[in-house]
């Protein structure tokens, strides 16, 4: 009697994500790459060693495009290379749910901090931006300067 592998390979991990109602297209730009969507989130996989690999992170679908959630400290935006828009409470809560989802079903560990709730891709804060030139660091005493 043939035995099921532990480690299912990436075509048995996507016809289990079409099981679930996820939908899977084959996507250009990295080799063998597929978007996986459901309920308007998405994510690039694609074929790794012994897992699926992430080609950009769940984020909301955007013109057919996978957005990046960008953190400025006062508001979270939905992020392309075209479009920035102010992310909605319901599309922060269908990127948790998806992202939640899909890490159950490729077997990967779920975290903590990424469990609470919907994670950023990137952080900029306009408080922080440029301070560093503002205030340069202040001379030590035992630094020796050019002059001496």
């Amino acid at each position: 009697m043939a035995r099921k592998s532990r480690n299912p390979n990436f075509d048995q991990i996507l016809d289990l994500l079409r099981a679930h109602s996820f939908d899977v297209v084959p996507r250009g730009g990295v080799a063998g790459s597929v978007l996986v969507s459901k309920n308007g989130v998405g994510a690039l996989l694609a074929p790794a060693q012994d897992a699926p690999a992430f080609v950009e992170r769940p984020g909301a679908l955007i013109g057919g495009l996978v957005s990046r959630l960008v953190d400025r400290g006062y508001q979270k935006f939905l992020a392309t290379a075209k479009i920035e828009l102010p992310a909605t409470a319901a599309q922060l809560q269908a990127i948790h749910r998806f992202s939640e989802e899909l890490k159950q079903l490729l077997g990967e560990i779920s975290l903590y901090n990424e469990s609470l709730g919907t994670t950023s891709d990137l952080y900029h804060y306009d408080r922080l931006k440029g301070r560093e030139a503002e205030h340069p660091q202040p001379a030590q005493p035992w630094d020796t300067g050019a002059g001496h």
